[in-house]
């Protein structure tokens, strides 16, 4: 229940940051919206079927992950939008303590443009732990597996909105005065940082359409905190192993430039990754030493009631201002 007991928080969250602030949701009829509790429903029917357990714990995953980013991608612009100072420069010096040079990684790489499309293919990558890492760990049964990526996933990302917020960054392209955007090379996954950080600083965006919320954490990474994550969920399937740690690679080296990251925010997000992978082993092993006593009707029915919960937590603010066998539970 655990990974369920995320879900509900973050949307606890997201009511009383939106119930404290100005910011309101739009889009809330999404697909993305409507896929996670249709998810739920029929990852719960499945586990009732002796043939379905699989297929069952992969779409309860899928829903799981789907509806904590529901809520934390609006939670991270209302964290950014408390205006925090910024970091920028910080930042910049401690790469530079650290003897790392992105203006130099920059030019190198504006220098070989056949490398470009190699860069952004590889940061792009970061949709194959969310979608690859449910299904391979679903299928071949490894459910604890499973259940703890999600759970070292989503923590990961609690750990990176609340820095961010705290030490809220614009990025690389912004501190140095470079471009990201010309004709051999646009930083995607800068964008969306460089455009909606300042507006939500002024206090100019606080119309939140959930449907075109884009990633907007700088310190630490998230990127590189998926990447530590998709290489720790599947190291035990070792012909998988050279292709993780080909693609994870890829993605590290490619996120300081696709992203605008600085060097000490990878680092950051590979650090955020190691503790919460601890953490989720740690409480994998408290809920196996102290199982909770309940039928096996309740524990499958609980995971339902949280999600509309947590989904109904989401609608209601909006709304009223408009006018089977059981690997560990967690």
């Amino acid at each position: 229940m655990v990974n369920w007991s995320l879900v509900a928080g973050s949307a606890l969250a997201l009511c009383i940051g939106l119930a404290a602030t100005t910011f309101t949701l739009e889009g809330l009829m999404t697909t993305e919206v409507l896929a996670a509790p249709a998810l739920t429903v029929a990852g719960l029917w499945l586990m009732r079927r002796s043939w379905g357990e699989r297929p069952a714990f992969t779409m309860l995953a899928f829903a799981q992950m789907g509806c904590f980013v529901i809520f934390a991608a609006p939670l991270s612009y209302i964290g950014l939008g408390a205006g925090m100072p910024l970091q920028d420069t910080r930042f910049a010096e401690l790469d530079r303590l650290l003897g790392l040079d992105w203006p130099a990684y920059f030019h190198f790489a504006m220098a070989r443009p056949e490398l470009l499309v190699y860069a952004k293919l590889f940061y792009a990558m970061i949709l194959v732990p969310a979608f690859g890492v449910p299904v391979v760990l679903g299928l071949t049964g490894q459910y604890i597996r499973l259940q703890q990526f999600v759970m070292a996933s989503t923590l990961a990302l609690c750990v990176v909105i609340v820095v961010s917020s705290l030490l809220p960054a614009i990025g690389t392209y912004f501190q140095y005065g470079l471009p990201s955007d010309t004709e051999l090379f646009k930083a995607n996954g800068y964008g969306g940082q460089a455009r909606d950080i300042p507006m939500l600083r002024d206090g100019t965006l606080r119309t939140l359409d959930l449907g075109k919320l884009g990633g907007i954490l700088t310190f630490p990474s998230f990127h590189a905190a998926t990447a530590l994550l998709s290489i720790w969920s599947l190291w035990s399937i070792w012909w998988l192993r050279p292709a993780m740690l080909m693609l994870n690679a890829g993605m590290l080296v490619a996120t300081p430039l696709v992203g605008g990251h600085y060097f000490v925010d990878v680092i950051a997000g590979l650090s955020v990754a190691a503790l919460t992978i601890q953490a989720s082993k740690g409480l994998t092993a408290v809920v196996v030493a102290n199982p909770p006593a309940v039928s096996t009707q309740t524990k499958s029915a609980a995971p339902g009631r949280l999600v509309v919960f947590a989904l109904a937590a989401m609608f209601v603010r909006p709304f009223r201002k408009q006018g089977g066998r059981d690997a560990l539970s967690v």
